[in-house]
């Protein structure tokens, strides 16, 4: 809403098309261009009430050109900022060409994408941006994904995957850092635990809480996920199972429009995608090693999120973990956990508690 009447009038709230921007100001998702038409779009409305009685429709019509080159000029200056936020960077991991953005100073965050995405993710979800207010954030695309190399051997994608973390590290001289982990990014930094423990601060597991069991089923699953992905490029049985509970499960046109828009990207792989289920069981950590992790972790799971159980599992296996169930939250979506307010909230505040003690 926007407030749109003054001059010895109430002010009264102009309902439409610009709604959904101020609510999404109020839970920190406004995006640099909305912010700006909101602000022009405003000033529009105040200055033509004031303007209108004096100079009529000609005033009004100078006044939306003047603004609407403003809008323009401010969008110009949106994708400028923006370009230079994301500048692509590139290092090789071991033959694997490796793309990587940063941003920020202070203590070093290191942040490891969900299957399927890219570190654009962070960016979309305000994440990157919110913390490199106050942090150093490296995010990089995982092998196989997004900007990065994808080798066409499935054995590229088993412990391989989180030593391009710890290469990365390397690579920027730092000794140690934050990892934040989403989904598949959260089973790597819980692996990196258990293997690198020294290179790390603190650990967040968002959305997963790691693969530290491999049953029949498991690996069942593994290998029909891994064929519909060679198929459609997408895997019906995923989207199922991680659709949220209390809402419909996507319909065949729904999966058919998944499937095209992956087929066309560029920068998507399915039979790279598909090795990425078939090297699951190298992500496998024991609940003795579980167990045995020293590094201060947070865990983070929305109380939709089928993986809810896994986490309550974690939390048995080391109490010292802090465990934030988000409510209504769900696995991936618009209500997706790392969307929420909550979950950076939360990961500023465990950072911050421990930086002083561990990092310096």
């Amino acid at each position: 809403m926007i407030w749109g009447q003054t001059k010895g009038r109430n002010l009264v709230p102009r309902r439409g098309i610009y709604t959904e921007e101020f609510k999404a100001s109020r839970s920190g998702d406004l995006s640099l261009e909305s912010a700006g038409f909101f602000v022009l779009e405003g000033g529009f409305l105040m200055f033509r009430n004031f303007l209108r009685p004096q100079g009529g429709p000609k005033m009004e019509k100078a006044l939306r050109l003047t603004m609407l080159c403003a809008a323009v000029a401010l969008l110009c200056f949106a994708v400028t900022l923006t370009t230079c936020f994301a500048q692509d960077r590139f290092f090789d991991s071991n033959g694997v060409r490796i793309r990587y953005v940063e941003q920020g100073n202070g203590d070093a965050i290191v942040l490891i994408h969900n299957f399927g995405n890219n570190l654009d993710r962070w960016i979309a979800s305000g994440v990157l941006p919110n913390l490199a207010r106050d942090y150093r954030v490296i995010a990089f695309d995982v092998r196989g994904h997004g900007k990065s190399g994808k080798p066409q051997d499935a054995k590229a994608y088993g412990r391989e995957i989180g030593l391009d973390a710890i290469r990365l590290l390397d690579h920027l001289g730092i000794q140690r850092a934050h990892i934040v982990g989403y989904s598949m990014g959260a089973r790597l930094a819980a692996q990196l635990l258990t293997t690198h423990s020294e290179r790390f601060i603190t650990a967040t597991l968002g959305g997963q809480a790691g693969l530290f069991r491999w049953t029949r089923e498991d690996a069942e699953r593994a290998e029909q996920e891994a064929s519909e992905i060679e198929r459609e490029c997408v895997s019906r049985s995923q989207i199922y199972r991680l659709a949220p509970p209390d809402v419909p499960k996507p319909d065949e046109e729904e999966i058919k429009r998944r499937s095209a828009a992956c087929m066309a990207d560029p920068n998507k792989d399915r039979f790279v995608l598909a090795g990425f289920r078939r090297a699951l069981k190298d992500w496998v950590i024991t609940p003795t090693q579980v167990a045995a992790a020293k590094v201060p972790t947070l865990a983070v799971v929305g109380s939709l999120d089928g993986s809810l159980q896994d986490f309550q599992d974690l939390k048995k296996l080391r109490p010292d973990v802090k465990l934030v169930i988000i409510d209504g939250a769900t696995h991936v979506g618009t209500r997706g956990v790392e969307r929420r307010p909550e979950f950076i909230e939360a990961v500023r505040a465990f950072i911050a508690a421990n930086r002083t003690a561990l990092s310096r």
